[in-house]
């Protein structure tokens, strides 16, 4: 039986996967900001106005989604400035270096690592040190290895307080490695009738089919 809906993965870069369902909720995280010139009749779409008439003076602050503060940015016009969220600041980036797995991502953004890849789209002198961050081993790559083995050790237990504290990729990464740990679990107790390739397997290999055809 086919699935009616196929879930679509995440951009997990500088440009969103528009197909992709976190995407679409990640772009709408607010993001700090402030006008830099006058913006006409936006006001009140971007909740700072009485009517929809409303103009925003240059120099206002500003709380907007992502979406919207990429569609706004121009460096050369110089219509908005982005500001960086707290939790991408120098302070933070310390704590992730210190020990990243005492810190509850989700509860600091629940996009954390997509959300700071878009970050990369603004003028930021701060973006190689980000980009270190969130990529580095100061933080992804050593909350990997546990979330890993934490999926890998806690079969058939209770693990909501355990992902309480994930991202949502940390989560999806986490449900890969218990579904992975399942699936072996009933080919070993022979209740599983074959193994089969991964999606991620099967797609590459139609790629490569198709440009070889090509």
């Amino acid at each position: 039986m086919s699935e009616a809906y196929f879930p679509v993965g995440p951009g997990l870069g500088p440009e969103e996967n528009f197909l992709s369902l976190d995407d679409i909720l990640m772009s709408q995280e607010k993001l700090p900001g402030r006008a830099e010139s006058a913006l006409p009749r936006l006001a009140f779409a971007l909740g700072q106005g009485a009517g929809p008439g409303d103009s925003l003076p240059e120099g206002s602050k500003l709380e907007i989604p992502l979406w919207l503060a990429k569609g706004l940015h121009d460096s050369k016009r110089r219509i908005i400035s982005v500001e960086l969220p707290k939790v991408y600041k120098e302070a933070w980036r310390t704590v992730f270096s210190a020990d990243a797995n005492v810190v509850d991502l989700h509860k600091m953004g629940p996009y954390y690592y997509g959300f700071g890849s878009q970050l990369l789209n603004f003028d930021n002198t701060e973006n190689p040190q980000i980009a270190q961050s969130i990529l580095q081993a100061s933080t992804f790559i050593s909350r990997f290895r546990r979330i890993m083995d934490s999926s890998q050790n806690a079969y058939n237990e209770d693990t909501s307080a355990l992902v309480a504290r994930l991202d949502e990729l940390e989560r999806a990464l986490f449900r890969a490695g218990q579904k992975g740990l399942n699936d072996f679990q009933c080919w070993e107790k022979g209740q599983a009738s074959q193994i089969t390739a991964s999606s991620l397997a099967q797609n590459y290999g139609k790629r490569k089919f198709t440009e070889v055809d090509v």
